[in-house]
């Protein structure tokens, strides 16, 4: 994947590959010892609906960064 500022992810919107919208990125989660990126914290739209992903006690999706299908418009993540 090609490189892309963090800068640039802030607020984007992240959507299924089923064409859901799921929300807006709200962060991302680090491995401090690895430096591996972990999650995306996104807030969820109010009709997200059923999702596989878990929540953090902030009620934000924590999406796995692998899911990560391609970043352009949105964020696209595998469903």
């Amino acid at each position: 994947m090609a490189e892309i500022l963090a800068e640039n992810l802030s607020g984007k919107a992240v959507m299924g590959t089923d064409g859901a919208e799921l929300g807006m990125l709200y962060n991302i989660t680090m491995d401090i010892d690895s430096g591996r990126l972990v999650n995306l914290v996104v807030e969820p739209d109010e009709h997200v609906g059923d999702v596989e992903f878990d929540y953090d006690d902030q009620g934000r999706l924590l999406v796995p960064v692998n899911r990560v299908q391609a970043v352009k418009d949105h964020m696209i993540i595998d469903r």
